[in-house]
């Protein structure tokens, strides 16, 4: 009889633990780590993704970002926790929810920024230092830029422009500048659906969750929206035949009528579906979109590797 309550404590202990873990990976954003597969774009468009030893070092990058990212998930849950108990969806964050404690969100902290320098260190280069200005911005966008207007979205693809640099500086790859112009474009057009997201979604709450939501009327971010569309498709169709590295012929422009349906169909579902809030989910959910985007994807290997890949058979 003395046994069963220790076997009901034992029970409890390790249901708590898996409870607390849960909980850890949710908050870590693990869905997140998708936007850091821009990381492993020099290692593709710089032509290297035959050389294993180029694809480790590329991969440890991707590794460096994904754990500061989550890092800084870790600090923006911490910091928005009263914030987000507000908000229709983020209230149920574990943070927000209470699930998690203080000391729990630091511990995570410290020991995905040691994960984060120690691939960044390995990789070797100007990693580190790409890796450290993408937490400091992340860090400044959290505390402070977050609640300036246009800013805000400015510092989220700044974010997007060091994954690149990161990427490179691990594989050692000069990249075109064209290349950070569609990532910085392409970035700007998700950080702006997501703010419209908010925005309908909140409605007259949405100030109180985040302040500059109150200065980003929808038109203003329809706006904003055509342009960033318009300008990412412009500057992917000059990227296709003026970038170095690319085939000749200009065959690369082949893969434009992805990037198009890619970009429309994104907009049908801000507009027809009321979706753009968490830019990942959608990817993950839209099979139209996942496919046109798998579609892209195979075409530019093809392009890029294919004459090497029948020389090698």
């Amino acid at each position: 009889m003395d046994e069963r309550p220790m076997a009901w404590s034992s029970g409890d202990s390790v249901h708590a633990t898996l409870s607390v873990l849960r909980d850890l990976m949710v908050t870590a954003r693990p869905r997140q780590w998708l936007k850091n597969a821009v990381v492993l774009a020099p290692l593709i468009f710089g032509r290297e993704l035959l050389d294993p030893v180029q694809i480790g070092r590329g991969l440890l990058a991707v590794v460096a970002f994904s754990a500061a990212g989550s890092a800084v998930y870790f600090f923006n849950d911490w910091r928005d926790a009263e914030a987000d108990r507000g908000h229709p969806l983020k209230r149920y964050r574990p943070v927000a929810a209470g699930r998690l404690h203080g000391w729990q969100v630091w511990g995570a902290i410290v020991g995905l920024l040691l994960l984060a320098v120690s691939a960044a260190v390995v990789v070797g280069g100007s990693a580190l230092l790409a890796v450290s200005a993408y937490v400091l911005l992340m860090a400044a966008y959290s505390l402070v830029l977050k609640h300036v207007v246009l800013v805000d979205v400015l510092a989220i693809a700044g974010g997007f422009v060091l994954r690149i640099w990161g990427g490179a500086a691990a594989v050692h790859v000069p990249l075109s500048p064209w290349l950070y112009v569609c990532t910085i474009l392409l970035a700007l057009f998700l950080a702006v659906a997501k703010r419209r997201h908010e925005a309908v979604l909140l409605e007259e709450a949405a100030g109180i969750h985040r302040r500059t939501l109150d200065d980003y009327p929808v038109p203003l971010l329809d706006a904003l929206l055509q342009i960033t569309a318009t300008s990412t498709i412009m500057a992917y169709a000059l990227y296709t035949f003026s970038a170095p590295n690319l085939p000749d012929g200009h065959v690369m422009m082949v893969t434009i009528p992805f990037v198009l349906y890619g970009i429309f169909r994104y907009l049908y579902l801000v507009y027809r579906r009321d979706l753009g809030g968490m830019p990942e989910q959608v990817l993950l959910d839209d099979r139209p979109l996942l496919l046109a985007i798998v579609g892209w994807g195979l075409a530019v290997l093809a392009l890029l590797y294919g004459p090497e890949l029948v020389n090698l058979l």
